[in-house]
């Protein structure tokens, strides 16, 4: 990904990016995966820029945890493509805090995909919730790339499990501070669905709940559940980590 530009500008932090080959798939599209790492680094930075990002928190013993995560792809880029993220945070909801996301091309004549991200602000060292404000009102920003924020997600009943893969986590998918990065969740859900879909038919829309983090060493059993009863095939996938009874670590709703 290499960074042209960036500014900021009523509360909204803004990157010229350019695609390179390595964040696409064999259409030469972005991956979704692509998309959600380059959104996870521009919420850092924007939130370093206004004063409550990773260094920061540190210094109180909190920090930010990704809970839920909607994206919507209206077109991807490909490979050398130049586009606009920019990004902003809406303040408080119930126990979240939301940030907003949105892609265009180089003229911002396109929308290419928008996302809205629910976060939790824990204590690292009890991992409680914080529940005091922590945001400063002034840098707040009431626009909506996607309303209403991302919902609890639930698997239908009636729908059967058609495939069990079982992933070990591993140094690869390892981030900063030794869990398993919120995007590789991203990337184990597109990899369990059938190629057969993943390679023809670009995703058009993502929900995502991260509910318990994973380590290293740890087994991640991962299933799978079709619906192909509407005009876009849609997948359920969840993960569940654990000896006996399994904890649901993560579960994604994707349309194709």
């Amino acid at each position: 990904m290499r960074a042209e530009n960036r500014t900021m500008m009523n509360n909204i932090y803004h990157r010229k990016l350019q695609i390179p080959c390595y964040d696409t798939d064999a259409s030469q599209l972005l991956k979704p995966v692509s998309f959600m790492n380059y959104a996870q680094e521009m919420a850092n930075r924007h939130a370093s820029v206004l004063g409550f990002g990773y260094d920061d928190m540190t210094r109180t013993r909190t920090a930010w945890v990704l809970s839920r995560m909607h994206i919507k792809f209206l077109r991807h880029p490909v490979w050398r493509d130049e586009v606009n993220l920019r990004t902003w945070h809406k303040g408080p909801e119930n126990l979240f805090y939301l940030r907003d996301f949105r892609m265009t091309d180089a003229s911002d004549a396109e929308e290419l995909a928008v996302a809205t991200t629910s976060w939790l602000v824990v204590n690292i060292d009890t991992h409680r919730l914080i529940r005091e404000t922590v945001l400063d009102e002034s840098s707040e920003l009431k626009e909506n790339a996607i309303s209403p924020s991302c919902d609890k997600i639930r698997i239908p009943s009636g729908i059967e499990r058609a495939a069990v893969v079982s992933h070990r986590v591993a140094y690869s998918d390892l981030d900063t501070n030794g869990h398993t990065n919120n995007a590789m969740y991203v990337a184990w859900a597109m990899d369990a669905i059938d190629c057969g879909i993943t390679l023809e038919r670009p995703l058009k829309e993502l929900k995502i709940n991260f509910n318990r983090e994973t380590k290293a060493g740890e087994t991640v059993e991962i299933s799978v559940f079709p619906d192909f009863s509407g005009e876009n095939p849609k997948y359920w996938v969840e993960g569940r980590v654990g000896q006996d009874d399994k904890v649901q670590s993560f579960v994604a709703e994707l349309v194709f």
